[in-house]
């Protein structure tokens, strides 16, 4: 009998470990997607974030190549890696975002590519709304420009403006 309940609980244990070790093994795996899907999308928020800059300069060269960096990233996305919530919000602005991104890489008047990147910073911001992004990021107000944009920083650089008018707007949200 004492053979016997020694057997069936080596048993219980073995299968209790497999279990435990095909459920950590599950985690890890899980684990790894998360780190995927979160760099999906932060590629095309950092192009974004170098398009801005850019803009800050008024330097319209060094926007437009920006911009072809971040068609590059765009197109670097494989949808099939997003979270479900990032991938729906993805499939309405992929287009508007593709087009936007186009249109300011492919000229160098530099009031053409604000405008165009009031539109760009719309549907990044609805983009970067669904995800977890890894730091705060600030949408930003201009009330010249009647335009918003986002930033890593809480400090207003002002893209829309430039150094004529760097500081004029202010935070209104955190995206965390």
């Amino acid at each position: 009998m004492k053979k016997s309940i020694i057997a069936l609980a080596t048993v219980l244990i073995t299968l209790f470990s497999a279990n435990n070790i095909q459920a950590n093994t599950a985690k890890l795996k899980s684990g790894a997607t998360e780190i995927v899907d979160a760099s999906q999308l932060q590629s095309v928020y950092d192009a974004y974030f170098t398009v801005k800059d850019a803009l800050i300069k008024s330097d319209t060269k060094l926007t437009s190549a920006k911009a072809k960096d971040l068609l590059t990233a765009i197109s670097a996305v494989k949808m099939d890696k997003l979270k479900s919530n990032e991938h729906t919000v993805w499939m309405k602005v992929v287009k508007k975002i593709t087009a936007d991104a186009k249109s300011i890489s492919t000229t160098t008047d530099l009031k053409k590519q604000r405008e165009t990147f009031k539109s760009l910073s719309k549907s990044t911001y609805d983009l970067i709304k669904v995800s977890s992004p890894d730091q705060p990021i600030y949408k930003q107000y201009c009330p010249m420009a009647d335009a918003d944009w986002l930033s890593k920083e809480k400090a207003v650089k002002n893209p829309y403006y430039g150094s004529s008018m760097l500081t004029c707007g202010n935070v209104v949200e955190t995206i965390k």
